[in-house]
């Protein structure tokens, strides 16, 4: 079954000194692509982060987002990270000497620095573990979301594959009756113009016809792609490039169809494969 590249998930998790929230949104993207928002003090799992998604997602930009809001308590303390504010009082001195008309620090700005408060009654340990097993959750989410996108996408490309089977039968049908046709037609042209030939040139002459009007290979390789198209359907890994290559197979073969045509029928037919092969390539480059 194919994933859909696009997909969103929300989770929001309360705990007693904090809640987390985490928001992933994807994309279409070429490759797996990843750019992640999350708070100061949880940059360290950053690279725990991108290992699960690299385990689980092979295509697709993905945005990660985490906010992080601590729990307002009367008994909960304020502390501060006094080697950070050491290592920003010394910064505003530096800063001060080259410009001294700048107007002094407001405390309620330091506060807001990242690295500067500190949750004396928060185990970090714990705030980091909970934050990655809410990221999993999150992710299984996404995922089940691009999965029920990519099983309407399978059924759209289904349609549009019935679509070019019934074309390709209509056509293998007439196809005898048009090289009949064509026969015929160059038989009373030659008829036409009163004149003698050769019966062997112009059975020669009828043959070369024949074989370039004949487009049964053309047919035969139609069948063949749609045939490989549904089984790449139901397999698990990702399949957009293939889906992407098996895509440009069939225009190969519809444009040469349409290059071979002697009637407006296989025009009309060569017409209608492409409309509905470029129907089935729009949806293919958003899957996985």
């Amino acid at each position: 079954m194919p994933r859909s590249m696009t997909g969103f998930a929300r989770t929001e998790q309360k705990h007693p000194e904090y809640t987390l929230i985490w928001e992933v949104r994807s994309v279409n993207h070429r490759y797996l692509e990843m750019y992640l928002r999350l708070p100061e003090e949880l940059r360290e799992i950053e690279t725990s982060l991108r290992e699960i998604t690299r385990k689980k997602l092979q295509r697709g930009k993905i945005e990660l987002s985490l906010h992080l809001q601590a729990e307002e308590s009367r008994d909960s303390q304020i502390g501060l990270d006094s080697e950070r504010l050491a290592q920003l009082a010394e910064a505003c001195n530096r800063i001060g000497e080259h410009l001294p008309q700048c107007a002094p620090l407001n405390p309620l700005e330091v506060l807001r620095y990242p690295g500067v408060q500190i949750s004396r009654d928060t185990d970090r340990e714990a705030l980091l573990d909970n934050a990655i097993k809410q990221y999993e959750q999150t992710l299984n989410q996404l995922i089940e979301h691009r999965t029920r996108e990519g099983g309407e996408l399978a059924g759209f490309i289904e349609q549009r594959l019935d679509a070019i089977d019934t074309q390709v039968v209509q056509l293998r049908e007439r196809l005898p009756d048009i090289l009949k046709g064509q026969r015929e037609k160059l038989q009373n042209k030659i008829a036409a113009l009163q004149v003698e030939l050769d019966a062997d040139r112009l059975e020669q002459e009828i043959v070369l016809m024949a074989q370039k009007a004949d487009v049964d290979e053309e047919l035969d390789r139609l069948d063949t792609h749609t045939q490989e198209v549904r089984r790449t359907l139901k397999q698990k890994n990702s399949l957009g490039r293939r889906l992407d290559f098996l895509m440009q197979e069939l225009n190969r073969e519809a444009n040469t169809l349409s290059s071979k045509s002697v009637v407006s029928e296989t025009t009309q037919a060569a017409v209608e494969l492409k409309v509905l092969i470029e129907q089935m390539r729009e949806q293919v480059q958003n899957i996985e």
